[in-house]
């Protein structure tokens, strides 16, 4: 996974072997190997390289195309999956999706709309928040 997603993530920022090596401070023929997997970089090096391609560690790492049919998602951005609605509407919101935006039991969640750009759901205290900054803002 490490080795296809540098290979894929280089490729698609346009950078070449050289451009990336010389950014994270080794050869060519090292990034070369990470890429193929035969050797793997260690934590640091891996650190630079999420920096540089603005995604997390973690996708940087574990991320599989082949599970999602996606590429790797930039760094605070996510998918979590489709959800089936039930046949009242309801939809069940993945468990990772709630930890990572601490959804929890009774909280509200507005769900905004929009035909050309699809549904979004936004927490409550949010999109309040918001709200009241636009409406201070027009008042000045």
């Amino acid at each position: 996974m490490l080795g296809e997603n540098l290979l894929h993530l280089r490729k698609l920022a346009g950078f070449s072997q050289e451009e990336i090596a010389g950014r994270v401070g080794v050869s060519r023929q090292a990034l070369a190997k990470w890429e193929t997997g035969e050797t793997i970089p260690d934590v640091e090096k891996c650190l630079k390289l999420a920096q540089i391609y603005n995604v997390s560690l973690d996708d940087l790492v574990y991320y599989s195309e082949a599970h999602t049919g996606l590429p790797i998602p930039p760094k605070g951005k996510y998918f979590f999956g489709a959800v089936t609605v039930g046949e009242k509407g309801q939809i069940v919101i993945p468990k990772k999706a709630r930890d990572v935006f601490k959804i929890n039991k009774g909280g509200r969640l507005l769900l905004l709309g929009d035909e050309e750009q699809g549904l979004a759901l936004i927490p409550e205290e949010q999109f309040l928040a918001i709200y009241n900054e636009i409406r201070a803002a027009l008042d000045e």
